[in-house]
């Protein structure tokens, strides 16, 4: 995989998809910047490994849903390495429960967390890249956002959002020479899927028609790539990580 930029931002990156995703990029060479909202000990056990490794990492703190804290996090950045070539909009959080339940902060907080900081980190990316005329992000979005899913109202809500605000940024942003796309997983191998039943798991299997979840490498490598030169002529567009489960 081939880059021009030097370093890259993924927020929510201390585990699961996000670990994944910089433990891939700094594979390429490119120096990782760790983001965490808590459980630093998680981050820097994935700096350390990056680094053991031979790659090149560092660990930030701040909350990606906080306008300030995006914006300092990304002057931290700036200060250090001068530059920011790539982000990767990872941070979320869900709450699920049924509509009839669900209350208008169930709602919102998982809007403000999810899609809220999308935005700032879109934002800001805007604002820095501009100046070299060069950057890419990559928003991680769902497979919900596309096709919905009972239960989960809100977080649908807020991948859905996404997925038409990376389309507006991406207008926006190829004019300066940025690119703006959006990844869609589907059942990926993680925290949350290990704590379901083996019946509950088989059910959504069968469903998929590669019959298996994802490993979180498969979706790190589609990241690289939409990061890469080899994708400089992809914008505003959405992959779909899923196996087959939403055509």
């Amino acid at each position: 995989m081939k880059f021009s930029g030097k370093n890259v931002l993924i927020t929510g990156a201390s585990k699961g998809i996000g670990a994944s995703i910089a433990k891939t990029l700094a594979s390429f060479g490119l120096k990782v910047w760790i983001n965490y909202r808590s459980k630093p000990e998680l981050a820097d056990a994935l700096k350390d490994k990056i680094i053991a490794k031979g790659g090149n990492a560092a660990v930030i703190k701040f909350d990606a849903s906080k306008e300030d804290e995006f914006e300092n996090g990304i002057k931290t950045i700036i200060e250090s390495d001068q530059e920011l070539s790539y982000l990767v909009n990872n941070a979320g959080i869900t709450n699920d429960k049924l509509a009839l339940r669900m209350k208008l902060d169930d709602f919102s907080s998982v809007v403000d967390a999810n899609l809220n900081s999308a935005f700032l980190g879109c934002r800001e990316a805007l604002k820095i890249m501009s100046k070299k005329r060069f950057g890419a992000v990559v928003n991680i979005a769902s497979i919900v956002g596309e096709m919905g899913n009972a239960g989960q109202v809100n977080y649908s809500a807020s991948k859905g959002g996404m997925i038409a605000m990376t389309k507006s940024f991406a207008k926006e942003g190829a004019s300066r020479n940025l690119r703006f796309n959006c990844i869609t997983p589907g059942f990926i191998k993680s925290d949350m899927t290990e704590v379901l039943s083996e019946d509950i798991k088989k059910m959504y299997q069968d469903s998929i028609p590669f019959k298996r979840f994802a490993e979180p490498e498969e979706v790190a490598y589609c990241v690289a790539f939409l990061l890469s030169d080899y994708s400089s002529y992809i914008t505003g567009d959405v992959l779909k990580v899923n196996g087959g489960l939403y055509m």
